[in-house]
């Protein structure tokens, strides 16, 4: 499922990393070093450089977990990469995506739309709303007019199906193209974490109040979890979502591939090159979409572009996701702590070795009068309220 580094998994750039933290924490003595380490590349992306998380690797034979972070804070702290160690099989990287110097030809500068790259590797953070929103096409073809919150809005039109024809939206967020200010690098012998904030304000015109963003990323434990806070500082009410895109790559069949979604419902859409919702939610039981069994269900060569509401809860109330691949031995969980998350969109094509996972807090096109009465997940917030998002990464054995 996730693609092993192998022979060349020394020179890597966590590798290296994790032999700089070595070399930085020994004393002239020859005193050993801290485990965690976080530091700035010399490679900048969006005008901001990489960030890098990372611990020294376990013994051989240690238990699974994850041992490196590298983040964007140039493209709204895009979750690039997360690289593990796996029992027999060294370091593993988790993330599709190109190493950072092949990321910054590709995520070129310019208009909000040309980053679209952006959700199209590693994890991007959705914000102010996630998956899709439709409106009134504008003249240019480059903006479509929404009612956001009982607001009209200019969004950009960076979304559409590829049939002829097909109805521009607009798709995940303002976020993308951000560039993040580093508030904070901190490592030591417990973990490695890195802040950022970014004053959004009205997202240049495109969305009712202020919103201030911040966002922190900590590597403890073998584990990745991340919080982003959105606070309204404007005067008005703020219409609030955010989600998450993780790309995991796929290195075997798809049959081998085990997925559990704890959702009880789906989202029925008009078609899967628009990928429109129609308001109608439908139970998954005795479905091909049901992955609520202990260990998930096969994948198969089902296609998926589905989003998966009303979310079996753990006692501690988190949603708890898993992609396995049995015959690899090892796999990713994906547990949403938040309490607003409500919704985990699955993506699975099948002309592409990966797969996503997005926990978030709302449904496609949430504000559409097709829902009804059906809750969307966008969280209204006062002037001086925030919400806080977070999502725990590890790796396991099954």
């Amino acid at each position: 499922m996730l693609k092993t580094l192998g022979g060349v998994a020394a020179c890597s750039l966590f590798a290296a990393a994790a032999l700089s933290t070595c070399l930085q924490g020994q004393s002239k003595a020859g005193a050993k070093t801290m485990p965690y380490s976080a530091k700035q590349l010399d490679v900048t992306i969006g005008d901001r450089p990489v960030v890098v998380l990372s611990r020294e690797a376990p013994p051989e034979g240690g238990a699974a977990q994850i041992t490196a972070a590298e983040i964007l804070p140039g493209r709204g702290m895009n979750i690039h990469q997360l690289t593990a160690y796996i029992p027999g099989k060294g370091p593993v990287e988790l993330c599709a995506s190109p190493a950072p110097q092949k990321a910054r030809e590709s995520i070129v500068e310019g208009p909000e739309h040309v980053t679209n790259k952006t959700f199209g590797m590693g994890g991007p953070i959705l914000l102010p709303w996630a998956n899709r929103i439709r409106g009134k096409a504008l003249p240019g073809g480059s903006e479509i007019e929404a009612l956001v919150g009982g607001k009209t809005v200019r969004l950009p039109a960076n979304g559409r199906g590829r049939q002829p024809g097909a109805e521009p939206n607009s798709i995940h967020g303002l976020l993308l193209s951000r560039a993040m200010d580093i508030a904070k690098l901190d490592a030591g012998a417990q973990q490695a974490e890195v802040t950022a904030v970014l004053e959004a304000g009205d997202f240049r015109g495109r969305w009712p109040s202020k919103t201030h963003v911040s966002v922190a990323a900590q590597l403890k434990d073998g584990k990745f979890t991340f919080q982003v806070t959105a606070r309204n500082t404007g005067e008005e009410t703020l219409p609030m979502a955010i989600g998450w895109h993780p790309f995991f790559a796929i290195a075997g069949p798809r049959a081998q591939l085990r997925l559990r979604l704890p959702a009880r419902r789906r989202a029925l859409v008009n078609n899967y090159d628009d990928v429109y919702p129609t308001g109608q939610l439908v139970p998954v039981k005795d479905t091909a979409y049901d992955f609520t069994a202990p260990g998930g269900a096969p994948l198969n060569d089902l296609f998926l572009d589905d989003c998966f509401s009303d979310l079996e809860r753990d006692a501690r109330g988190h949603a708890v996701a898993e992609l396995v691949d049995r015959a690899a031995g090892y796999g990713v969980r994906i547990r949403a702590l938040s309490k607003e998350i409500i919704a985990m969109q699955a993506y699975a094509p099948l002309n592409r070795p990966v797969m996503a996972i997005e926990p978030q807090f709302n449904m496609a096109d949430p504000f559409n009068p097709i829902w009804g009465k059906t809750n969307t997940g966008m969280v209204m917030l006062k002037p001086g309220q925030s919400v806080t998002y977070a999502v725990e990464v590890e790796v396991f054995v099954p």
